[in-house]
């Protein structure tokens, strides 16, 4: 039975016609310190206009407006943090993600939303230049420094599918950034060494990492760019982590192939990426990266699980799992040379 019509709305349209204001109201709010303030004490508008150096009609309006979004409930007379904002945008929390909008509000990663339409047409980047790829490194080490909180519950499952037992073994962490992935494999498996392959600039915050962690005697740097830099052999594991998503098919096929020709013959390589259904649309998240990587890159796609199936397949990985991350909106792809109980190691 066809469902009722329904009366026609503008609330979609007005929502994604005024959503730059949803983001610079977050914003204001990480830049005046607001949530960390609330999550110290200060609930109501006249103590947190004192604390975070604003007019209290300024800090009604914003709370007001948070409130509006779902950051901040109502408290009384004042406002308190929703169990999310008190995890990811109180400073004093581990998963702290205030620091990364200077990564995700920067001019490499907006300025091609200014044209879609320009991209659009030509069916990539549009802008002079390169893009985020060959963008001032600075970006990077912002990406790096900024992003490094949300991979955490990523790099945790991608350390429980390959610590190996506590045996020795060999990783290979591809555009490392802030290394956490090979990290956090290290710190699980005494016996772990990693080697990270990025810019010298971007592997001075995974070696900082590193020595936070008390890994750091295991954990080398290979500066240079993965596409083109002498890799070696003999590893159990290769990490592709937020990376096969800046290229066209054909690169992506090749870098595969350069990985498995670094691997042991019972090695692995572990992918995390934004992996939409094989629909295109859905999850919206995973779904509307494709447009991210359609202003950015020349190629580059937010890819469905069959289209990095028939890409690892071409580089000679038979065998591709698929696994879903609770609470995070990127799936990650487990890819063997030769399939499970064909030798005598299980990654």
């Amino acid at each position: 039975m066809p469902e009722p019509h329904s009366q026609p709305t503008p609330e979609l349209f007005l929502e994604t016609a005024t959503a730059y204001q949803r983001t610079a109201c977050l914003k204001a709010a990480v830049d005046l310190d607001l949530f960390t303030a609330i999550a110290e004490g200060a609930t109501e508008a006249e103590h947190l206009a004192r604390r975070c150096g604003a007019s209290v009609r300024g800090i009604r309006v914003l709370c007001e407006s948070l409130a509006a979004l779902g950051f901040l409930v109502r408290n009384g007379a004042g406002f308190a943090l929703t169990a999310d904002s008190a995890v990811f945008l109180d400073r004093r929390s581990p998963a702290y993600l205030g620091g990364a909008l200077e990564f995700l509000l920067s001019e490499a990663q907006t300025a091609g939303f200014r044209d879609v339409a320009a991209a659009v047409r030509k069916g990539g980047k549009a802008l002079d230049g390169d893009g985020p790829a060959a963008e001032d490194e600075q970006v990077w080490v912002k990406f790096a420094r900024g992003m490094a909180p949300l991979m955490v519950p990523a790099a945790q499952f991608i350390a429980g599918v390959t610590a190996n037992g506590g045996r020795p073994m060999r990783v290979l962490d591809l555009a490392a950034g802030h290394g956490l992935f090979g990290i956090e494999i290290a710190k699980r498996n005494p016996k772990a060494e990693v080697v990270a392959v990025d810019s010298e600039p971007v592997l001075e915050v995974a070696a900082e990492n590193a020595a936070r962690a008390g890994v750091a005697d295991r954990h080398r740097c290979l500066p240079g760019d993965a596409l083109t830099v002498e890799l070696g052999e003999g590893y159990d594991v290769a990490l592709l982590t937020n990376f096969l998503h800046q290229f066209d098919p054909g690169t992506c096929t090749a870098l595969l192939r350069k990985v498995h020709a670094a691997l042991k013959p019972e090695g692995c390589a572990v992918t995390l990426e934004f992996i939409p259904n094989e629909d295109r649309i859905s999850p919206p998240i995973a779904a509307t990266f494709s447009l991210v990587m359609l202003v950015n890159t020349e190629g580059g796609e937010a890819y469905t699980f069959s289209e990095l199936k028939q890409m690892f397949e071409a580089a000679g990985f038979p065998e591709n799992e698929l696994h879903d991350l609770d609470g995070a909106p990127q799936r990650v792809v487990v890819s063997r040379k030769r399939p499970a109980g064909a030798g005598d190691t299980r990654h």
